[in-house]
């Protein structure tokens, strides 16, 4: 019973992406009839070939800041986390948390303002910026949770074989808690490539370095487009297609990540 209660609500679930595969491989005629078509026969690949020429410049742009954002968040966060299992330091815990509830329209406002002032507006570093703003502080917690369980005598064991600070960090504490990590990296990607409050807000004059989010808002508020459902639904499609390899990848990582520090020995 539980099984058959689990497919019914995994189909409910999927049902959305199926609709979406399927639309895209229809042609915007069948997509327009009355009867819908549960399958894509007689489709067309016209969609993919439309979203690949119009919308394939936006999702290398969102490779790039997400992939930047995930470097510098874990370049940022990592140290930090560490540094936050060490001590008692439950402000700037309690900071970290506090941070994370401001409004991203409250951050992208401020942000524009810094990032005027800097002469960095309309360019992927500020995306990446902004962007890390969110990660970070996630990505602190997350990590921080999984480096509690770093035994002291490993450090201890590295320091007397002449291992400084920063020797230890990367060759002991990093290695094992590469879950963690793992896992900060991919929410911290996850965040970059679904943003769009920072990437309409920050590079309004920058359409060469728009990412899919608004390019694909743009693609279907463009007038002429807003018939073509099956390029707007393969745009749809490739721009899930990253998200979900790397959920499937790193899914034992991720598990593994997300249960650090709920069991306390």
């Amino acid at each position: 019973m539980r099984t058959a209660i689990a497919i019914v609500l995994l189909a409910v679930m999927l049902f959305p992406l199926y609709w979406m595969v399927d639309a895209s491989l229809q042609t915007n005629q069948q997509i327009a009839d009355r009867e819908p078509h549960w399958l894509p026969f007689g489709g067309t690949l016209d969609g993919y070939r439309d979203a690949l020429g119009q919308q394939g410049g936006h999702l290398v742009v969102s490779v790039i800041v997400a992939l930047g954002t995930v470097v510098l968040t874990l370049l940022i966060a990592a140290p930090a986390a560490y540094g936050l299992s060490r001590r008692n330091s439950r402000p700037v815990l309690f900071t970290l948390l506090i941070v994370q509830l401001i409004p991203g329209i409250v951050m992208a406002n401020a942000l524009y303002r810094v990032f005027s002032t800097l002469g960095v507006l309309n360019s992927p570093e500020a995306l990446v910026l902004a962007d890390s703003t969110l990660a970070v502080p996630f990505a602190v917690l997350i990590m921080r949770a999984f480096m509690l369980s770093v035994p002291k005598e490993l450090v201890e064991a590295a320091g007397l074989d002449g291992a400084g600070a920063v020797r230890t960090f990367v060759t002991i504490v990093l290695p094992v808690s590469r879950n963690g990590v793992v896992t900060a990296g991919l929410f911290a990607f996850l965040f970059s490539w679904g943003d769009f409050m920072f990437a309409s807000t920050l590079n309004l004059g920058a359409p060469n370095w728009t990412p899919i989010t608004v390019g694909l808002y743009d693609f279907i508020g463009a007038g002429t487009n807003t018939t073509s459902w099956n390029s707007v639904m393969a745009t749809g499609v490739l721009a899930s297609l990253p998200v979900a390899v790397l959920l499937v990848v790193a899914q034992r990582h991720v598990s593994a990540g997300l249960a650090a520090g709920a069991v306390k020995d």
